[in-house]
């Protein structure tokens, strides 16, 4: 390292780097090397040989150089070493003789997941408060509907007339069917100690007989991950829920790969909890569209023809129930969704069996990867 005086900025945990005059770069510390993928012999080359011409960092040391200002830009998308990623960027001019410019590049891909978190509670909140108002004041005046209906068929003898009649019937219990569904999470969760494994073994079933043919679903099970306390009805709906709109967006046809893992020390809705399970659902379909990802869970949005737009929605909020998030990454050829449940996040209901985890099993019981 020809500069020593930057030496006390080796240990930060945000990559900084420094510029001369001419705009090579003649420092950068452990942490930009691992952000950017820099190396020593990159010091002294010029700025876009490192960075390259379109970098965003570079853009800004341009302009903090320009204008002689510091500047800071937030949720830049960087494409880095390891991928893309969110950043905040804060570049300004120094008053030194080994460097005229500094930056500071800051990743804020989990600040941006917990605010999204955040945002995406409050309406899912909101819209459950709506959703519940409507449906009650619905319910009612749809019954009385199908009722007339219903009576007007039996005075009817004309079997045209009789077919509109039919018509309205079931309408009101398709409607009815929909508002019910909508009306699903508000009951209060039935707790009891889980194997998610049992959850999970549960859908691929479900999901293998009605899709015989085109359809794989693999496993990847960490066998080590402890029983949880939850709603075992409401999970396998969530997870179904999720499975089942990866196989109708890939036409039944293509492979998905159910996997678990324990996830340490992890924060999820501001509370930050030792152990969490990580269960994540993969597939190989065309991607979620982007003009969906912002409102994927929002009630009633569908990308799908026919579709309700119910089944994400009640996925994420039966998550959410059990303190856990949803999260997704979608491009084409690879959607992964993934549930992280804390595992003490209900207090254990007295009285649990030691072999109350399922139906089908011992707690800890798990398929061998596949």
């Amino acid at each position: 390292m020809p500069y020593t005086v930057f030496s006390g900025l080796d240990f930060l945990d945000a990559a900084i780097l420094a510029f001369a005059d001419d705009g090579a770069l003649v420092y950068h510390n452990p942490a930009a090397a691992d952000l950017l993928g820099l190396r020593e012999d990159h010091l002294g080359l010029p700025m876009d040989a490192c960075l390259g011409p379109e970098s965003p960092i570079a853009q800004a040391v341009r302009n903090a150089c320009r204008d002689n200002i510091s500047i800071t830009e937030h949720e830049i998308l960087l494409h880095t070493a390891h991928g893309e990623a969110y950043v905040s960027i804060t570049a300004g001019p120094i008053e030194a003789e080994e460097a005229a410019a500094l930056v500071e590049v800051r990743q804020i891909d989990q600040q941006r997941r917990i605010a999204n978190e955040e945002r995406l509670q409050a309406q899912q909140q909101a819209n459950r408060e709506l959703i519940r108002n409507l449906a009650h004041e619905i319910k009612n005046p749809l019954g009385g509907i199908r009722g007339a209906a219903q009576l007007l068929a039996h005075e009817l003898h004309d079997p045209q007339m009789r077919e509109y009649t039919q018509v309205i019937i079931e309408e009101s219990q398709r409607l009815q069917s929909l508002l019910d569904r909508l009306l699903t999470p508000h009951r209060l969760p039935q707790l009891s100690e889980i194997n998610v494994h049992e959850v999970l073994e549960r859908v691929r079933s479900l999901m293998l007989a009605e899709t015989p043919n085109g359809l794989a679903v693999k496993r990847d099970y960490d066998t080590s991950v402890p029983p949880l306390i939850g709603d075992r009805e409401q999970l396998i709906q969530a997870v179904l829920n999720i499975v089942r709109n990866a196989v109708q967006a890939m036409a039944g046809v293509g492979e998905i790969l159910l996997r678990t893992r324990i996830a340490r020390q992890i924060t999820l809705n501001r509370k930050r909890f030792p152990l969490a399970i990580m269960v994540q659902i993969i597939d190989n379909g065309p991607g979620i569209p982007e003009a969906l990802k912002e409102t994927l869970f929002y009630p009633l949005v569908s990308g799908r023809p026919g579709g309700t737009g119910i089944g994400l929605h009640l996925a994420h909020t039966f998550v959410t129930q059990h303190h856990g998030t949803v999260d997704f990454e979608s491009r084409p050829g690879y959607t992964c969704f993934t549930l992280h449940l804390p595992l003490n996040g209900w207090p254990a209901p007295r009285n649990i069996p030691a072999d109350s985890a399922g139906d089908d099993g011992p707690a800890h019981a798990a398929r061998p990867r596949s």
